[in-house]
């Protein structure tokens, strides 16, 4: 074994002191630089002035972002953060909040019974990467203010004028060192603070954005139920029951060996006639995307409800078998929980883990639906015919699956698509299915190809748009029908990955706006119908060239749109006298330039299509707004997805 380097001794041993863990590695405490870490320092002031609402101490929470974009300020009429000295470190609270980790208020239970956060590194994390924040506290009758520049204070705590009532204001602007040119997203918080006034009941929340002009005020005496109708009209649902089921109980949940703790529970839900379950999970006020322990006890408690209240009333089809999907299928349920001691997934709070939660969720809403049921049996009766509906669809699907599906390696060659171009080789971890637009693109594809292991789909036009449709009427579709022949492993709950015959599923459209809509189509159904393929990196987008550029005699530039083409040309030798085609599609490039510059593994460039940890609910609502019935959400998407391009384009050149 080779002795240690000279240099490596104790002297090598650093040692972060303060906030400086933070800003080294940030993405340990927010998750990440990009904007999702950028607004969780918003979201983080944010929640601790709710903090205060729910224990009572406070009514109103204002939010302003700033005329520059990147700064934000935080208004509550709380109690306002301690300013005294602290008796052990001799500090005033506020310096010690906001410049040490794992200081706060929220760790004894005594003042704050639930909360958003009780590890105590929310405002100092804010206060770490943030280039400048001030903190105004009015308390005891005075204004206090002290002024902090990347973690530290650039000056004493200073007391003001006297002032009226209480509270905390906190104006923080994030450090460029850290998050480069981001800024807040006025849509992306107002959609955060709606959400935070529905699951908080009452509480007056207001929102300035001073560089749009608009003020929006958020405070809703319905709560959930106010939240509940509007998941189902963004999502076009209608209930099939006229009053959704509510509950709101308290419970005790014994949170380890010997220490109990109560557990409140508050959950409104409704089965309506979409294709899809839908749950929104919160703990202590707080989004949790992954759901966690309260959303398997919300889970268990309807399954368990609703079998009940079948067999009770003799209510099972004969030769039917009801399955946990058929129950919910259809069904928006929005579980919130408050937990005296929240056991997080990571600092974003993605996931709630508390495992004495399940139980109580499940025991808590389980038997209040039962008897929501057995009392309103109009509605009950019309959540089991939903469900038998559901049950009813499944097996006819299963049926229609069963006759495309391929039996065995030697029939699903007899079987196969006649459009498919086939591989030679039989093995899925080599093989490589393109699914071609068009007959023309298709065409020079296959005059491209290894036929070794790579073979060809082409598609006629564009494909059906399967957000909305049943699985039995999309199979129906000649083109999706096709893929799923191909692919050979399923669809829809009876997918297995095993059996797959490609390894490789790759959409080749042309690289224009059409092409790009037929592969979101296309990506539609995979997502809504064959997931696993995306969840298990099955699935890519081809990245062909719409220009290609020639200087004289040296090899052709390849560029994929009309930026890269400028970008291209810009840093070209002066005087140069490029010579640019733009390929109407892929069926007038030369076979052999399709397979250079788009099929061969050696040079292409291929983007794997994937769900980010903690970013399906927001996919979801993506999908949701991009493909569903309503045009509104779509136009919306499209005019801001314009601009943030326009801007990125304009940042890169």
């Amino acid at each position: 074994m080779a002795p240690p380097p000279a240099d490596y001794n104790a002297a090598a041993i650093t040692v972060l002191e303060g906030l400086e863990p933070v800003r080294k590695r940030p993405g340990m405490y927010i998750g990440g630089t990009g904007s999702e870490g950028f607004h969780h320092l918003l979201w983080e002031i944010v929640d601790n002035s709710v903090d205060e609402a729910m224990e009572g101490h406070a009514s109103s929470v204002v939010v302003t972002l700033h005329a520059d974009g990147r700064s934000a300020s935080v208004v509550d009429n709380g109690r306002g953060i301690p300013v005294d000295l602290h008796p052990v470190h001799k500090k005033p609270a506020l310096e010690l909040i906001l410049c040490t980790l794992h200081s706060g208020g929220k760790f004894d239970g005594k003042n704050y019974r639930t909360s958003a956060g009780l590890h105590g590194v929310g405002s100092s994390v804010v206060n770490a990467l943030s280039e400048e924040m001030t903190v105004t506290v009015r308390r005891g009758g005075f204004e206090h203010k002290q002024t902090f520049r990347r973690g530290k204070p650039t000056g004493p705590l200073v007391r003001g004028a006297e002032v009226r009532g209480t509270g905390t204001t906190t104006r923080f602007r994030p450090d460029p060192e850290i998050f480069g040119v981001l800024g807040f997203d006025g849509d992306t918080v107002r959609e955060r603070l709606e959400v935070t006034a529905y699951i908080h009941k009452g509480l007056r929340i207001l929102l300035k954005d001073e560089l749009k002009g608009e003020n929006s005020e958020f405070k809703f005496d319905g709560g959930l139920r106010d939240y509940l109708t509007l998941l189902c009209k963004k999502d076009d649902r209608k209930p099939v029951h006229p009053e959704p089921f509510t509950v709101d109980r308290e419970l005790l949940a014994l949170a380890g060996t010997d220490k109990e703790s109560t557990v409140r529970v508050e959950c409104v839900m409704a089965w309506t006639d979409g294709s899809r379950e839908r749950f929104a999970c919160f703990a202590n006020g707080v989004p949790n995307p992954s759901g966690g322990t309260h959303e398997a006890g919300a889970r268990d408690a309807v399954n368990k409800a609703v079998r009940t209240y079948i067999e009770t009333h003799d209510m099972q089809p004969r030769g039917l078998v009801l399955t946990a999907d058929d129950i919910r299928e259809g069904l928006v349920c929005i579980v919130s929980v408050f937990v005296a001691d929240p056991q997080f997934q990571g600092q974003t709070k993605e996931k709630l883990n508390n495992p004495e939660v399940k139980a109580v969720v499940d025991q808590a809403i389980r038997q209040a639906l039962e008897g929501w049921l057995n009392q309103n049996r109009t509605a009950a009766d019309a959540v089991v015919t939903r469900v038998i509906q559901a049950a009813r669809v499944r097996v006819a699907s299963r049926n229609v699956e069963d006759q495309i599906r391929r039996k065995s390696p030697v029939n699903n060659r007899l079987n196969l698509p006649g459009k498919l171009s086939d591989c030679s080789s039989s093995d899925a971890d080599v093989a490589e299915l393109f699914i071609v637009e068009g007959d023309s693109a298709g065409g020079s594809a296959k005059q491209g190809r290894d036929r070794e292991f790579q073979a060809i789909l082409p598609l006629r036009g564009k494909v059906l748009n399967t957000e909305a449709g049943t699985l039995e009427k999309v199979l129906k579709n000649e083109e999706i029908s096709n893929v799923v022949c191909a692919l050979g492993c399923g669809v829809g709950r009876d997918l297995d990955v095993s059996r797959l015959r490609y390894g490789r599923v790759i959409l080749l459209m042309d690289a224009d706006s059409d092409g790009h809509h037929i592969a979101t189509l296309l990506l539609t159904f995979f997502y809504r119908h064959m997931p696993k393929l995306i969840d298990a990196g099955h699935v890519y987008l081809a990245c062909p060239p719409l220009f290609r550029i020639d200087v004289g005699q040296q090899a052709p530039r390849w560029a994929a749109s009309e930026v890269e083409r400028d970008r291209i040309i810009k840093k070209l030798p002066p005087r140069s006298t490029p010579e640019v085609t733009r390929f109407k599609g892929l069926g007038e490039m030369p076979p052999k330039t399709l397979y250079e510059t788009t099929m061969d593994p050696k040079k292409r460039s291929l983007y794997r299509v994937r769900i980010a940890d903690g970013r399906r609910m927001e996919t979801e609502q993506l999908m949701n707004d991009l493909m569903g019935k309503d045009a509104k959400p779509r136009k919306r998407e499209i005019l801001e997805r314009m601009a943030m391009v326009d801007e990125l384009d304009a940042f890169a050149g």
